[in-house]
């Protein structure tokens, strides 16, 4: 959609997303992706507007640190943390002993699939969806946050009406460090249930951070 409407568009493929079966340890985690992200970063003359969503919020936080080239930062129903936090901790989880391991993507402790979607397991395109999922690794999930690029970009939240993930139990307290928090019609992942609204917010918003950047 955004494609549709001039703006160039990349997106990132996470190493803590785990698509080789035989996998050996250590596993990537958060500050791998973090590493992922800023070389995607580093790559782009700028300006950039950075989209983070749900867990991706945490590795774009370290990885937007320090960067000259992003001007605005966009958290979708993500976490948005502080120095010091990891995903899991922010809901309260104690850190296991060991970071070793996968989380798979059926995992009803803290999410149902459908919910990342448009919560309807039996529309067969979000089940077709769902069947791509792969497991997370463990040091991802709880990994800590050594630097904070959004307590020096400007950015804005964004908060989908339906979601009904594990998220948005946390998203008003993550909001609220925003610099401007927006809504949206949508589930958790409100690029997938209602694209053409939210690619039009998605535009408004990096349409005010371009005018900005060139102020």
């Amino acid at each position: 959609m955004l494609t549709v409407e001039g703006w160039t568009t990349q997106a990132v493929s996470l190493t803590s997303a785990v698509r080789d079966q035989q996998f050996t340890e250590p596993l990537p985690g958060m500050l791998d992706d973090a590493r992922v992200i800023r070389d995607a970063l580093d790559a782009i003359a700028g300006p950039v507007v950075v989209v983070a969503h749900s867990y991706a919020g945490l590795p774009v936080t370290q990885a937007t640190a320090g960067s000259a080239n992003v001007a605005h930062l966009v958290y979708v129903a993500s976490y948005l943390p502080e120095v010091g936090e990891g995903m899991l901790q922010i809901h309260g989880v104690p850190v296991p002993e060991s970071l070793a391991g996968v989380r798979h993507p059926e995992n009803p402790d803290y999410n149902q699939p459908a919910s990342f979607y448009d919560g309807d397991a039996t529309n067969p395109e979000t089940a077709e969806a769902i069947s791509r999922l792969v497991p997370q690794t463990v040091r991802a999930d709880f990994e800590t946050v050594t630097r904070a690029g959004w307590q020096t970009i400007p950015n804005s939240y964004v908060i989908p009406d339906q979601d009904v993930s594990v998220v948005a139990t946390v998203e008003e307290r993550m909001a609220a460090r925003a610099d401007t928090v927006y809504h949206c019609a949508g589930h958790h992942a409100p690029f997938y249930s209602h694209p053409k609204e939210f690619a039009a917010l998605l535009a408004q918003i990096a349409e005010g951070a371009q005018i900005a950047e060139g102020a």
